[in-house]
């Protein structure tokens, strides 16, 4: 049996899962998700093999310090797959409350920057505005 490699981080990450959809909000959520890893704010997770019931993406997840979920659009994709795969203590941030609209929010710098302060503001705090 292999010895389990430890967190890089030497503590529980921070996970991140984002919406990564067709539409601009996905991108927004997405690329708002890359930023916030580079930043070193938390890390950017697999959200697919989250869905997929993936033993080791759930085994992480179960590690976790915080989870922060990013919807792109009132579908709530992110927070439904978090929930689907058992998890019920997590952070959430939904786009549209922060008037970023499906279909009208394009992927630019300053709308990345509209997602990434309130989302780094809530990973600090650890509660649900």
């Amino acid at each position: 049996m292999s010895e389990k490699a430890p967190c890089a981080c030497g503590e529980a990450p921070k996970l991140i899962f984002a919406c990564s959809g067709a539409a601009d909000a996905g991108a927004l959520a997405d690329q708002a998700a890359r930023k916030m890893t580079r930043d070193g704010v938390g890390k950017m997770y697999c959200l697919a093999g989250l869905g997929g019931h993936l033993p080791g993406i759930i085994s992480t997840t179960q590690k976790a310090c915080k989870i922060l979920a990013i919807d792109g659009c009132p579908l709530n994709c992110v927070h439904h797959t978090l929930e689907q795969a058992g998890f019920k203590d997590f952070l959430h941030l939904q786009l549209a409350d922060l008037g970023l609209i499906k279909g009208q929010s394009p992927l630019t710098d300053e709308n990345i920057r509209r997602v990434t302060t309130p989302a780094t503001e809530l990973l600090a705090k650890g509660t649900t505005p």
